[in-house]
């Protein structure tokens, strides 16, 4: 029987896993996450995916394993919007987006004994225009400091968001219908 290695922290992808209904373990990976000069972002979210699930396969040294490692990154006009490092951050990014379309990226990767698959969803989210006085009092919650934009589609941010084009759950961090695919193949 498979072992399913969550190789996140991210509560939200934890939660994803958990509704599409996988029995899993959650041992989270630590890799370098810097931005290489001139990489593009999906190629970024690929690198950091497979990073993190090849790193964590190779300190369990289960051949029964399966890893699953995920990285997930917001983007307008080609450049990356992280996590906010602070509230002033918080507030640039999400002006950013204000009355905007921009693009969320998840790169995904399983890592099992026949080696890594990669893959890479990308969903467009069209934002509001939205006031300074609205940021401020969203960034008061303190909900957009751990996420990369600086907002939550499945939080206090959803009245911003009137349309997406893509997968929902790839916004929220985990496209589980691609994850589901993946899984699947690699039985």
């Amino acid at each position: 029987m498979r072992r399913l290695i969550l190789a996140s922290a991210s509560p939200r992808r934890r939660e994803l896993l958990a509704q599409a209904g996988y029995t899993f373990e959650v041992q989270p990976a630590h890799v370098n996450e810097d931005l290489y000069a001139d990489e593009d972002p999906i190629a970024y979210v690929v690198r950091l995916a497979r990073d993190k699930a090849q790193a964590m396969y190779n300190a369990l040294n289960d051949p029964q394993a399966t890893v699953l490692g995920a990285d997930t990154t917001v983007t307008l006009d080609g450049h990356i919007l992280a996590k906010p490092e602070d509230a002033a951050d918080a507030a640039r990014m999400l002006r950013l987006l204000s009355g905007r379309t921009h693009r969320v990226i998840t790169g995904v990767a399983l890592a099992t004994a026949a080696g890594t698959e990669v893959a890479a969803e990308v969903t467009g989210v069209q934002f509001l225009t939205i006031s300074d006085e609205e940021i401020a009092a969203y960034i008061a919650t303190g909900e957009p400091m751990d996420k990369a934009g600086a907002y939550g589609i499945q939080g206090l941010a959803a009245k911003w968001i009137p349309r997406i084009q893509g997968c929902y759950f790839n916004v929220v961090g985990l496209p589980l219908a691609l994850v589901a695919t993946m899984l699947e193949s690699s039985d």
